[in-house]
């Protein structure tokens, strides 16, 4: 077991909402967002924090860098409340002395919303980024060479954030929260709407980070992808609960998830439903789908279609991660019919 970076115990956060029920009547009612969630996260791990819209998990990620203040429960990030309110009890220099602390260990990235300075060339508004947390000119340069590189970032310093396209600002937004070393990184939907050359290079950057700097990262995604090729841990929560705490395989077999073989043949051809692991779903013209279990390996069916079939083309999709809690919960009925990225 390694060190607790992040710690919950808990950890509470209920909204009111107002309704309009009539002309001149209101009604008020509790929204629990995050009810009761606890776990720690080890210095060093990359863990996904997955779940379907609404499940509460930007609120844990708000509550974690002191954005939103806990209904109850505890948390602390690096030894350190980060709730507005823990901040006015202290009694070491007041409110802002802690969310100095905090901010100077932590880097955030929400993928729906960007850091930088709309107007400002990338490279001003790390300049600004370098003045605001005070980072030792070396180490600036030192980090904001990495990035650039690592990143592909070279071509684009001088041009306008509002100039950038998605992928390339998101690759911007991670920059700027890790010129300052932060020991924990929030990342929520880092890779949501990027294309496929964008997602990866994305990836291989937060693998390099994790493996030379030991940076804790707490990604949220809609992406397995994203969570299969950067975590050894996913938690998953659903109506602010956490239901499962484990590695992927264990929530596939949980949720007794199925992939998708998506088989291209060269003409017209009649099911394939002599594969032993897969089951035949739909035909559409020369392209059939076929689903196997999530925890079995591909290469056996892909072997197995090869032998026997004319193929042109293949590939393999996850189940989306609704359809994996849904299974695992009960709320799906008959047969996975939708995979990620399926039409």
């Amino acid at each position: 077991m390694g060190v607790p970076l992040i710690e919950l115990d808990g950890l509470e956060k209920t909204f009111t909402v107002r309704r309009k029920t009539g002309l001149l009547r209101r009604e008020r009612r509790e929204v629990r967002a995050v009810d009761g969630i606890s776990f720690t996260v080890d210095r060093g791990e990359m863990v996904g924090y997955i779940g379907p819209n609404g499940a509460g998990k930007s609120t844990t990620i708000k509550m974690l860098t002191g954005i939103l203040t806990p209904s109850g429960g505890r948390l602390r990030v690096a030894g350190i409340d980060p709730s507005p309110s823990a901040r006015l009890r202290s009694n070491r220099g007041g409110p802002y002395r802690e969310r100095t602390r905090l901010a100077r260990r932590i880097g955030v990235v929400f993928g729906q919303r960007t850091t930088l300075w709309w107007d400002l060339p990338l490279r001003d508004s790390y300049r600004l980024v370098h003045r605001m947390y005070r980072i030792p000119d070396d180490r600036y340069r030192e980090n904001l060479a990495r990035c650039v590189d690592l990143l592909d970032l070279g071509d684009l310093l001088d041009v306008p954030v509002r100039q950038l396209s998605l992928g390339q600002r998101m690759r911007g937004d991670i920059a700027a929260a890790l010129l300052h070393d932060p020991e924990v990184l929030y990342l929520d939907e880092p890779t949501i709407g990027l294309d496929v050359v964008s997602k990866s290079r994305v990836r291989g950057f937060l693998r390099e980070l994790n493996a030379t700097r030991g940076t804790t990262v707490l990604l949220t995604t809609h992406d397995l992808t994203d969570i299969e090729q950067l975590c050894s841990r996913v938690m998953v929560i659903d109506h602010g609960r956490l239901m499962y705490d484990g590695d992927l395989t264990g929530l596939h077999e949980a949720g007794d998830g199925e992939r998708m073989l998506v088989v291209d043949l060269a003409r017209d051809l009649p099911p394939i439903e002599d594969v032993p692991g897969a089951r035949f779903v739909r035909a559409e013209g020369p392209r059939q789908y076929l689903a196997f279990p999530a925890a079995a390996s591909a290469a056996p069916l892909v072997a197995a279609v090869a032998a026997a079939y004319p193929l042109v083309d293949l590939s393999v999709r996850e189940p989306d991660i609704e359809s994996v809690i849904a299974k695992m919960y009960g709320g799906a009925s008959g047969e996975l019919t939708r995979s990620a990225g399926s039409p």
